[in-house]
């Protein structure tokens, strides 16, 4: 009777192999797009969780060298893939993350059935998602908590909570001088501002700009990275009557026209990196200069007086702005330094050998910690533990 169903309701054996390769976390882009389109059929769902429950370590056993070759056949593709075309567009990425939340219950239930008897998680309680939260520090000092359900609004500025936008018109002549806003996110917090200019910004969790609430008509346009994350969509100098757009952080001066570019300059990290999507920007720091095309980004190191340029996948360089974690071949020390400051937790290695584990995949910002701690924990094959207390991860 068994045989019969998986006969009759099995997966295809094309699609079948798509779900091994992504249970083993070797699917393509293609491949997760093919079964993102299969499982959206309501008749699919159901054949996929029987598939995963009860054949895939049966199936796995049976075909284990020719799932060992597919493997090798994909991972091949991906490197040949990257090789020609190092950029996935954003559309891409989301398909993925999208295939990843489709599955990843049933993906749990599987794995759970497999290891009823251990805990993945001890202990656990909620802990808030990050949100759309700032501080706006004015030029005499007032500040101005700006978050969900609080509006904020003046002659030059107004907000509603989710965003700031400055007002374009009057734009300040040569003979005065403008003001400076600071806007700060604070750790479990991102924002999006629009300057006087048009100039669209994304900043990132515990992040700090400086910049003028008016700029000088024709003259540069210089704009601070205090410190963490910030995503530019710069309105282009002729529309700012010549005038260029330039950015400053710690260590790095950024030159562009009119561009979209994304740079990483947190305190706490040693290495600044400078991601440009599309247009172009002279990087300098002391003597050193760059000059970078779409795809390419520059990495400068607090001590070291050059500039490294490599070749990037922007799409997951920049994929926070989509609302996306996307981790390649990240190790568990860096992907809690990036979910640290997302959910405001601290983590703790209570065993220092898990640091170096190594996950890759995509996950929406809007799901909850735990979710993703089960994922990792999961694809760990229980190496890995997570234990929360209050505000605080030990990774066992």
């Amino acid at each position: 009777m068994r045989n019969k169903y998986i006969i009759h309701n099995s997966p295809s054996l094309k699609i079948h192999t798509i779900i091994v390769k992504f249970l083993n976390k070797e699917a393509n882009i293609h491949d997760l797009e093919k079964l993102d389109s299969w499982i959206r059929n309501d008749e699919n769902l159901p054949i996929f969780n029987h598939f995963v429950k009860t054949e895939y370590l049966t199936i796995l056993h049976m075909a284990e060298y020719n799932v060992k070759k597919a493997k090798e056949a994909v991972k091949h593709k991906i490197r040949a893939k990257k090789r020609k075309n190092k950029v996935i567009m954003f559309r891409k990425l989301a398909v993925a993350a999208s295939v990843l939340l489709l599955l990843s219950a049933s993906f749990f239930m599987w794995y759970g059935n497999k290891q009823s008897q251990e805990k993945l998680i001890e202990n656990p309680i909620t802990i808030n998602t990050g949100s759309d939260k700032a501080i706006l520090t004015l030029d005499n000092g007032n500040q101005i908590v700006l978050e969900k359900g609080k509006s904020y609004q003046t002659e030059k500025v107004h907000s509603n909570g989710h965003k700031l936008i400055y007002n374009r018109r009057g734009k300040t002549g040569r003979h005065i001088k403008s003001a400076f806003n600071y806007l700060t996110i604070p750790r479990g917090g991102q924002f999006f501002v629009e300057l006087s200019d048009g100039t669209k910004i994304w900043l990132n969790s515990e992040s700090k700009l400086k910049y003028p609430v008016k700029f000088i008509e024709g003259e540069t346009r210089t704009v601070e990275l205090v410190y963490g994350e910030a995503y530019f969509d710069v309105s282009p100098s002729n529309l700012n009557k010549g005038g260029a757009f330039h950015l400053q952080t710690k260590s790095q001066e950024i030159n562009v026209l009119g561009t979209e570019f994304n740079v990483k300059a947190y305190n706490d990290e040693h290495e600044i990196s400078t991601t440009l999507v599309e247009g172009s920007v002279i990087v300098k720091k002391g003597e050193a200069i760059k000059l970078l095309k779409p795809n390419q980004q520059s990495l400068i190191s607090s001590d070291k007086d050059f500039i490294d340029v490599i070749d990037v996948e922007v799409s997951q360089e920049v994929s926070w702005v989509k609302g996306l974690f996307a981790f390649n071949e990240e190790s568990l020390d860096q992907m809690m330094v990036v979910l640290s400051r997302w959910y405001d937790v601290e983590f703790v290695f209570e065993n220092a050998k898990h640091k170096s584990f190594v996950f890759t995949g995509m996950l929406k910002k809007t799901g909850s910690v735990e979710e993703i701690l089960k994922l990792i924990a999961a694809t760990s094959e229980g190496q890995v533990k997570f234990e929360i207390n209050e505000k605080r991860i030990t990774i066992k």
